[in-house]
């Protein structure tokens, strides 16, 4: 899954302690062998934080003299293609970096080789959607890198001109707020501006009323779109667009920036950076929104918190290469505690709670901090990928928002559609 992210170049001195690891001190012979290293990144290692990426090739090169380790770039639109290629072939790559939801397809096809995550520093505090998006069938298959996640950002000119002063904390608070901008601005106006496509923000209302998207028995996954929770959690969603989405509802998310920053919406539930790139001066067609905006942990109708969905990527090994052992180390290197320091230094989330706390103490980091402590994934199903393919969520949201099927009746139209491909290879 393709992020944006905050990328400000230079963590200096960083040690990486490779205590977690385990194995000798001595060189190169004893890492199994291996005498070269192959780690295949996304571009934004490259370009945000490649000190994390010297850092970890430092603890290795130092516990393994002699280990060559090379390193491959890769923007999200080209990695795939090339993975499947070279995994075909004797020339698989030791680690290699999947966005979580592209994990799936992998782990279900045996891809990727089983690790110990009792090797991992904080793996037993894992976020977890991250810890979902490395698990198939009770195995871990990878590990979680960082995290980015979803908030509520709104206006508050916008809200203040309606007599709101304070950013909600509660489900009901929010409505209230939301209705008295409606009411102030007009219908013309989107007092939350919701594309009724954005699967990720319904289904947060799905699993808030206590539904999911499928359920699992044994190793076989059937779609729960129609249960009674589910369908609370997308009638919830729906009462958001009658009430407060007032732009074209069959529209997607891509472009929800640009359209937040020309002025025309009050509020967005939508990935932490979306705001910045709304206040961006060649989006801003508001005047200076950046001041304008605040950001706030959404709320759900539950007296929860709105569970988000947690983008990120995650780290794992071929089951083809020929050095799984010191790879598993080179990903310990990178994703340890110090890794984790440098990671949220950049911008992002960790991949654990032990690193999320401070995060929450300090008002810069308190609200994507505090809403990524509650998330969901999807099916780690093996036909996931095909669900997604199908635009099948996508397809019953927008029956649902133009009011073509009723909420039970598109429900339960996606439960069958999901049915037929959610458990295929």
């Amino acid at each position: 899954m393709k992020r944006k992210l905050i990328a400000a170049i230079g963590v200096a001195g960083m040690m990486v302690s490779l205590a977690a690891c385990g194995g000798s001190d001595n060189g190169g012979d004893k890492a199994g062998g291996a005498k070269e290293l192959t780690v295949w990144l996304t571009v934004d290692a490259q370009n945000n934080w490649p000190d994390l990426v010297k850092a970890a090739d430092d603890a290795i090169t130092k516990k393994y003299p002699g280990i060559k380790i090379k390193h491959e770039y890769y923007g999200w639109p080209d990695k795939n293609t090339k993975l499947d290629a070279v995994l075909a072939t004797d020339k698989a790559p030791d680690v290699v970096e999947m966005g979580n939801t592209e994990m799936i397809g992998y782990m279900a096809k045996g891809a990727f080789a089983e690790v110990d995550p009792a090797k991992f520093e904080n793996s037993d505090k894992w976020l977890d959607a991250l810890k979902e998006s490395v698990t198939y069938n009770g195995k871990t298959y990878g590990v979680p890198y960082y995290a980015g996640g979803r908030i509520g950002t709104w206006r508050k000119d916008v809200a203040a001109e309606a007599g709101v002063t304070t950013a909600p904390k509660t489900w009901a608070e929010l409505t209230a707020a939301l209705d008295k901008i409606q009411a102030k601005k007009g219908e013309k106006f989107s007092a939350w501006y919701q594309p009724a496509p954005d699967w990720y923000a319904a289904m947060s209302f799905v699993f808030d009323a206590g539904g999911s998207i499928a359920e699992q028995d044994g190793e076989t996954w059937k779609a729960n779109l129609s249960s009674p929770e589910s369908v609370k959690g997308l009638t919830e969603y729906k009462k958001v667009l009658d009430a407060y989405m007032h732009g074209d509802k069959t529209k997607d998310e891509a472009d929800r920036p640009v359209v937040f920053g020309q002025g025309n919406a009050a509020t967005v539930f939508a990935a932490a950076w979306e705001g910045a790139t709304a206040a961006d001066p060649k989006n801003d067609k508001v005047g200076g929104l950046k001041d304008k905006l605040e950001n706030f942990v959404m709320p759900g109708p539950s007296g929860k918190n709105l569970p988000v969905f947690l983008g990120g990527s995650d780290l794992a090994v071929p089951v083809k290469s020929k050095s799984q052992d010191v790879a598993a180390e080179w990903i310990a290197a990178f994703t340890g505690p110090q890794g984790q320091k440098g990671l949220v230094a950049k911008g992002n989330l960790p991949n654990n709670k032990a690193d999320l706390a401070p995060l929450k103490a300090d008002p810069a980091t308190a609200v994507p901090a505090t809403a990524a402590e509650s998330s969901w994934f999807v099916p780690t199903a093996p036909g996931w990928g095909q669900v997604e393919k199908g635009q099948i969520l996508k397809t019953m949201l927008v029956e649902i928002a133009n009011g073509k099927k009723s909420v039970e009746a598109a429900a339960k139209d996606a439960d069958a559609a999901i049915d037929k491909v959610i458990n295929t290879k």
